[in-house]
């Protein structure tokens, strides 16, 4: 063996011995705090069920208390860097275009649990995929992308509530799936028609609930989840929905909706007495139209956040319009767009842009009255950017393969709900900016 041989033998010796010996020193320091952290994530777990769940809210019958305890791996990158500069006076979050994105979406059906199956186009069957490489581009800045990291941080020790109809519940499963690229979260609570349904993050302590209240308002929902009616629905336009109200002072964080439940069918309520209804031929009732309605029941609905105790982090998202063509829902509507409008290519038909200035209205009236309570009420403007893409709707494709057994399915065609992933996406994308940059 010559001298060179012997040196080099000697250096990975020396290396090996090092290494083991660095292994040795740390694994008593890694052990110790893995001890400690899983007895912190379990306790959490624990105050968590004990303190902050409410009975209606408490964990499913398939789960014990002992599912609760776990040791949790997060993954962590330090200290984020969440703002940027945006130039000041020219950004517009909700003016924009949607632009090429050639990389597509950080999730699919197959990396996340959470995607219903009715807004699950990709499983589904839905053969085009340039739905999926869009992003929105405001006017005046960019729109970063959804930081999971930077989310989790920030929500550490909170909770959010998503209050509204199944938009709202289209929105939750993108924002869970953006976040489970960190964390997967774990469904603590959900009711019977899993319309309202709760998740907790444990390794960041986050609670995230869906709180089924399409009117926002107290109310009496006679249809099936395929809008199907038995009866007209009643709405008291006199009293908010308690599903909602008596869970507010709960949460930190609360994302509120309405609209699109009150072009439906139903009957007016006010000191528990009928006084009109709206679209109720063979009622002898009075019409009293969608409009006046929906704007009593807003301002019900500002005054009750804006004169809370209760200082909690509110957005209100407007409504989303939807792309039947051919004519509507239940009578032979259809969407097969395949690309999003461009800037000035569609105009918002008259109901959703009566919707949508009733809700700017109300909105810019109790923005006024929170700077004066002391709390914070974000709008999160998804009307505009959503009109443009009449290619993100599920379609034929909110049942699996439904060209399987005929080229003529006959079924309900969805052009309400967005397939995920998805342009639903963006709209957590520009919450988090908002909740960041303001």
């Amino acid at each position: 063996m010559n001298f060179f041989d012997f040196s080099h033998s000697n250096r990975v010796v020396v290396k090996f011995s090092m290494r083991f010996l660095l292994m040795g020193l740390a694994f008593p320091l890694i052990f110790s705090s893995a001890i400690q952290f899983s007895s912190a994530v379990g306790t959490r777990r624990k105050i968590l069920l004990d303190q902050t769940l409410s009975p209606a809210m408490s964990p499913t019958p398939a789960m014990s208390p002992s599912d609760f305890y776990c040791v949790c791996v997060c993954v962590g990158r330090g200290n984020i860097d969440l703002f940027h500069n945006v130039v000041a006076g020219k950004c517009d979050l909700f003016k924009g275009d949607w632009v090429v994105d050639p990389s597509g979406p950080v999730y699919t059906y197959v990396s996340c649990q959470w995607i219903e199956s009715h807004t699950n186009c990709m499983k589904n069957g839905r053969p085009d995929t340039g739905y999926l490489h869009w992003r929105w581009a405001p006017q005046g800045c960019d729109l970063p992308k959804f930081d999971p990291y930077g989310f989790l941080g920030l929500m550490r020790n909170k909770s959010w509530a998503f209050i509204g109809d199944s938009i709202m519940g289209n929105q939750v499963p993108s924002l869970l799936c953006l976040l489970s690229q960190v964390e997967n979260p774990v469904m603590v609570y959900h009711d019977k028609p899993y319309h309202s349904r709760t998740w907790n993050f444990p390794c960041h302590n986050f609670t995230v609930a869906e709180i089924w209240a399409p009117y926002l308002a107290k109310s009496a929902i006679f249809e099936d989840d395929n809008g199907v009616s038995s009866d007209y629905n009643q709405l008291h336009l006199d009293e908010l929905d308690p599903a909602w109200t008596e869970q507010y002072n709960k949460f930190d964080y609360a994302v509120i909706s309405g609209g699109t439940w009150f072009f439906k069918g139903v009957i007016y309520y006010k000191n528990n007495t009928i006084i009109g209804c709206h679209n109720c031929p063979g009622k002898n009732i009075t019409e009293l139209g969608f409009d006046s309605a929906y704007r009593k029941i807003l301002q019900l609905a500002f005054n009750f956040i804006t004169s809370s105790e209760h200082k909690a982090y509110v957005f209100f998202r407007t409504i989303a319009p939807d792309h039947y063509e051919g004519g509507e829902w239940n009578k032979g509507g259809y969407c097969n767009r395949t690309e999003p409008f461009k800037e000035g290519g569609v105009k918002m038909n008259d109901l959703d842009m009566i919707m949508h200035n009733i809700e700017r209205e109300e909105f810019d009236s109790a923005n006024a009255l929170r700077s004066k309570n002391g709390m914070t009420l974000k709008l999160l403007d998804t009307t505009h950017l959503s009109l443009l893409r009449p290619d993100g709707h599920p379609g034929f494709y909110r049942l699996f393969h439904p060209f399987a057994k005929t080229r003529y399915p006959k079924f309900q065609i969805d052009c309400l709900h967005w397939c995920l992933p998805g342009p639903m996406d963006t709209w957590n994308d520009l919450m988090m900016e908002i909740l960041v940059n303001g």
